[in-house]
């Protein structure tokens, strides 16, 4: 890694689905664009599992971005406007995609940004680049005309962007992965990629994931019944590992946590070393006969367990210390995030979050940052690199002219440490209600939305954090930038 500064660290799964399920004329598409969790039992698939499941945020602790005081963080935010729209629906689709439902207007799934370029995916599997420069569109990234992409991923490691994929020709039941260089998409020269991952069989319950934190690839082949491993750096094979009852793998820094079919009073779990796929430590955790394991999360030397209706467990694997907390304390959230640097986690429970820290105690908890959005998909939250703020896309209720309230949502910038809200974008804004111009001219810029209809129904959401801006994607399908 480059320099001084941290990156977001990032797991993503795609898993391939049932033999046509969910990709198809009925334009439900690409389902969420990223990968769910991979199968079946007692590990839960929880809402976010059809989502980009969980952002797990890692690398060497700094002074906030910008190098000022942490009370200079509101700075970042003042006087944001809506700048810029773009829209990744075109008229001529029909000369380049044969699926019906690929030119339909579609909602914004999931936004990506890389080297001043916004990447957006649409429900539909067509993606589109535009460049923040010029304020262009440059392509769409399907290139065959039956190709539904499914998730995106930008590698820093060789500073190109992965997309996962499915085609009709297979009737949607295979994942492709191809990488492109960034400077080749800038240049709209996409064939210059390259496809991955060819000898492996990524069919239903097959999945791909991206490890960004270890700077690894988990593939799992249900066809061969093996997991591989490859380097994300130059994408070389490094060891496989048989698929003999194993339920699901979980990673964390350094190791990789096996999860194999539980017994009716324990679940055996086995701990391998992510470099080389030797095992570390094989050990059995006892269970509550009868009772469904709600999840099972390892972080670092931690073990998080939680079985329906009973107390939430946080065991230290090194020293065997078990430390347990009420079951009326902790509640099955939807999703986790774990902050590497801090030792901290956050859950997403009932459009809420909150703060926990291995000793099972609440740290924080939000003053303004209800979720719009009952599914909590990382795809409409962002933590910044600092691990300082969290930025979402949430309730807010703005007055009509007729005096009627309208549902229309806002971005709430927040502390993670103290869960105050430090800035928001809203409607209610009399400053934002203007369209601004481009910079240094008396030309307008190309927003045709109001304010209150970018921000109404907002369905992906990316902050680019060495352009300070913001980046949301709604329903009818447009991408809009505040920046200021």
């Amino acid at each position: 890694m480059d320099g001084p500064k941290r990156q977001l660290r990032v797991r993503l799964r795609v898993t391939a689905r049932r033999r046509g399920a969910g990709d198809g004329a009925d334009g439900s598409g690409s389902g969420a664009g990223a990968g769910g969790r991979k199968r079946r039992l007692d590990v839960p698939t929880l809402n976010s599992a059809v989502k980009l499941q969980r952002r797990e945020i890692g690398g060497r602790q700094l002074a906030a971005r910008g190098g000022g005081p942490a009370a200079a963080v509101p700075e970042r935010f003042r006087n944001m406007r809506l700048q810029e729209e773009f829209d990744t629906y075109d008229d001529d689709a029909h000369l380049f995609v044969k699926l019906q439902f690929l030119r339909r207007r579609s909602k914004i799934m999931e936004i990506v940004a890389a080297k001043d370029i916004i990447f957006a995916l649409a429900h539909s599997g067509l993606c589109a680049a535009f460049n923040r420069v010029t304020n262009k569109r440059i392509a769409f990234l399907n290139l065959s005309p039956d190709e539904v992409i499914r998730s995106l991923f930008y590698n820093k490691n060789n500073d190109s962007l992965i997309t996962v994929s499915v085609y009709a020709s297979d009737n949607f039941s295979t994942l492709k992965c191809r990488t492109t260089p960034i400077e080749y998409i800038r240049r709209n020269q996409l064939d210059a990629g390259f496809p991955l991952f060819e000898s492996e069989s990524l069919k239903w319950p097959g999945f791909v994931e991206f490890d960004d934190v270890n700077g690894k690839v988990l593939t799992y082949s249900a066809q061969d019944g093996i997991y591989k491993v490859f380097d994300l750096k130059n994408y070389s094979f490094l060891y496989s590992i048989p698929d003999e009852n194993v339920q699901e793998i979980k990673i964390s820094p350094g190791i990789m946590l096996l999860i194999y079919d539980r017994t009716p009073s324990y679940v055996p779990l086995k701990i391998l070393s992510i470099e080389d796929g030797k095992p570390l430590k094989f050990f059995k955790h006892l269970l509550h006969k009868n009772k469904k394991i709600d999840f099972i999360e390892q972080f670092n030397e931690k073990l998080l367990v939680k079985q329906e209706d009973e107390n939430f467990q946080i065991l230290d694997v090194r020293t065997s210390e078990l430390i347990e907390v009420s079951v009326s304390k902790f509640m099955t959230p939807s999703a986790f995030i774990f902050l590497y640097e801090n030792n901290l986690f956050l859950t997403f429970r009932n459009r809420t979050i909150a703060v926990w820290n291995f000793r099972g105690e609440l740290v924080t908890s939000f003053e303004d940052h209800l979720l719009w959005h009952h599914d909590c998909s990382t795809n409409n939250i962002y933590i910044t690199s600092d691990q300082d703020l969290i930025i979402s896309y949430c309730k807010s209720e703005a007055v009509a002219e007729d005096g009627t309230v309208t549902p229309i949502g806002s971005i709430n910038m927040s502390e993670i440490m103290t869960g105050k809200c430090i800035a928001k974008i809203s409607a209610s804004d009399p400053v934002l209600n203007v369209t601004p111009r481009r910079n240094g001219s008396k030309k307008r810029s190309s927003v045709w939305s109001t304010v209150p209809e970018a921000l109404e129904d907002v369905t992906a959401l990316f902050y680019d954090e060495d352009r300070n801006e913001i980046y949301t994607g709604n329903s009818q399908g447009l991408v809009h930038v505040w920046s200021n």
